[in-house]
């Protein structure tokens, strides 16, 4: 069993940035493929960015393309969500998430944090 934990959520100004970061516990994250997901009020909750077990591949939706980056540090434990440049709109509950394969982490993770809110303010 895979826990997860989010920390790092917080009030921001528009343009101002965030780092969200996921601690595991109980195992490790090392073959795993992580993700981050976010969901804003009456939304469904959407993908934000994948990272392979080795860190080598990484994938993000378009709404955050070239504002957000996803890392990991394996002697940590721990995967991060860097936010630059943050817009009203990327307000949200965010998740961390993990499944063993790549492919699917994208689309039904088998594990999942409890959440951290961002709140950007305009």
């Amino acid at each position: 069993q895979v826990q997860l934990v989010e920390s790092g959520g917080g009030l921001v100004q528009a343009g101002g940035s965030l780092r969200l970061s996921c601690a595991a516990s109980g195992r490790t994250l090392s073959t795993y493929a992580m993700a981050w997901f976010r969901q804003a009020p009456g939304m469904e909750r959407e993908f934000v960015a994948a990272i392979s077990s080795s860190g080598g591949g990484t994938y993000y939706a378009d709404s955050v393309k070239g504002r957000v980056t996803i890392s990991r540090d394996k002697a940590k434990n721990t995967v991060y969500l860097q936010m630059n440049s943050l817009k009203p709109e990327d307000t949200a509950v965010y998740y961390c998430a993990a499944h063993l394969s790549y492919g699917r982490v994208v689309r039904t993770p088998d594990y999942w944090g409890q959440g951290t809110q961002v709140t950007v303010s305009s």
